[in-house]
């Protein structure tokens, strides 16, 4: 799992000849168009077409032929192997390589394990879980998030005064 990136999750079938109805995880849905191939589970399949339909994405995938294959799939989620990804830019991370990673503060104090990572409009939250089992969010922003060691699977926060007791 390590070597492949979760996309997003097929909700439902959509029409008789196949196509299933993905929620992305991406930021940019328009991504889904730059992908030759994923993965449902263990299989690979070839992309056909894209289209999107409001905060959805519409795939046709080669071997789906019909809405009964295409319902089969509802739950399951998409992924792409990490080398078939698209460049990010700097100061951005994959989801995956953000969980689990441990969270200090400015004087190298543990505070956590970053548990989830929470997408909205505004700007993406970090769920860190402290050794009690209280969880916090933080937000995704500069100002709050001083560094990221993807390789030591390491955060070190600014946090807000009165949200954490140490």
């Amino acid at each position: 799992m390590k070597d492949r990136i979760t996309l997003g999750q097929i909700t439902s079938a959509v029409g008789i000849k196949g196509e299933v109805r993905v929620f992305p995880y991406t930021d940019s849905m328009e991504r889904f168009s730059q992908i030759k191939t994923l993965q449902i589970e263990e299989q690979e399949y070839t992309i056909e077409r894209v289209s999107y339909r409001k905060n959805m994405v519409v795939l046709k995938l080669e071997g789906i032929t019909d809405r009964n294959l295409a319902e089969q799939q509802k739950g399951k989620k998409l992924y792409l192997n990490k080398e078939d990804m698209w460049e990010i830019p700097e100061d951005t991370y994959f989801v995956s390589d953000l969980l689990g990673m441990t969270v200090f503060n400015e004087k190298g104090e543990t505070i956590g394990m970053l548990v989830d990572v929470i997408q909205n409009s505004a700007q993406g939250l970090y769920q860190v879980e402290m050794q009690s089992g209280y969880r916090f969010l933080i937000p995704a922003v500069k100002e709050f998030i001083l560094s990221v060691c993807i390789e030591e699977k390491t955060m070190m926060v600014r946090l807000i005064e009165g949200l954490v007791e140490l």
